[in-house]
Parts: C-alpha cells; sequence; structure tokens
C-alpha cells in the first residue's frame, strides 16, 4: 500500500500537472493568434511566459524531491484545450469569439487551480517545505491570471459579444 500513498499521489500529481503545463505552452500561441482583441492577445502572452516559469518551477520541484521531471497523459487538460480549439474554430470571425476563448482560457485556469492548490496542501502535510512554495507561487499566478481574464470579459468582451 506504500505505492498508494500521499507521497505517491503527490507524485502522480507533479507528473499530470507537468504534462499539463506543456500542452498548454503550445495552446497558448494558438489562442492568442485566434484572439481578436490586443488585450486578450496579450494577456495569453503574458500567460505564455508565466507557464514557461511554471514549467521552470515544476522542474525545481521534482528536482528538490529527487525525482526526474516528466509528465503522464492529462486527459482532463487534453479535453478542455479540445473544447477550447472548437470555440475558436466555431465562433471563428464571430463577435463572441474572444467572451469563447476567454471562457475557455478559465477552465484551464480553474484546472490549473484545483491542481496546484492539493498539490501545496499535500506538499505542506508532507513536509515538503520547497515543493509547498513553488506551488504556492505558481497557485498565487494562476488565481491573478484567471481573475484578469474575469476582468476583461466583464469589461470588454462580453460586453462586446451581446451587443450584437
Amino acid at each position: 500500500m506504500a505505492d498508494k500513498d500521499l507521497n505517491a499521489l503527490l507524485l502522480h500529481t507533479m507528473k499530470d500537472v507537468y504534462f499539463a503545463e506543456n500542452a498548454i505552452l503550445k495552446a497558448l500561441p494558438k489562442m492568442s493568434k485566434a484572439a481578436k482583441s490586443k488585450e486578450l492577445k496579450a494577456a495569453f502572452d503574458k500567460h505564455l511566459k508565466q507557464t514557461e516559469g511554471h514549467v521552470a518551477r515544476l522542474d525545481q520541484a521534482f528536482k528538490s524531491i529527487g525525482v526526474k521531471a516528466e509528465g503522464v497523459p492529462c486527459e482532463a487538460i487534453k479535453g478542455i484545450l479540445k473544447e477550447g480549439d472548437e470555440v475558436a474554430e466555431d465562433f471563428a470571425g464571430g463577435i463572441a469569439l474572444d467572451a469563447g476563448l476567454i471562457a475557455a482560457a478559465q477552465a484551464v485556469e480553474h484546472y490549473e487551480i484545483s491542481r496546484y492548490g492539493a498539490l501545496q496542501a499535500w506538499a505542506k502535510q508532507l513536509g515538503l517545505k520547497e515543493p509547498a512554495r513553488l506551488f504556492g507561487e505558481t497557485l498565487d499566478e494562476e488565481e491573478k491570471t484567471d481573475q484578469g481574464l474575469t476582468d476583461l470579459a466583464n469589461s470588454k468582451a462580453n460586453i462586446a459579444a451581446a451587443a450584437a
């Protein structure tokens, strides 16, 4: 049963998130290209840089526990990103495109927030101070990105989409 303990769950989830962050790195440039507004393009570009930092923090967390950084396929993020691709395709050129892209991006953010929140809590429980700190830093950035997307949706994208 030792392979089914909290340490194993933490490691599995780290690998899951590592896969997810790398998939997000590939998706963000496509989302930026699809976005109509300069503000949304800029938000996606900013988050691309942040996501590079998230991968680097995960690398540090893996190293701090003496494990090689690697991912395991994450079906959840694959599905969330696929839905984002569908929105971009189905609403391309439409007035609601940016509102849809923001919602798709927030689905990604909410997934990441849930994962990093769990990772931080588990690392703290296990006395893994460095990973807990790293997960907390990324969690803070993910929450700020989510709030920024909410602000952009409420101040511009949703208003423009409803004006049609």
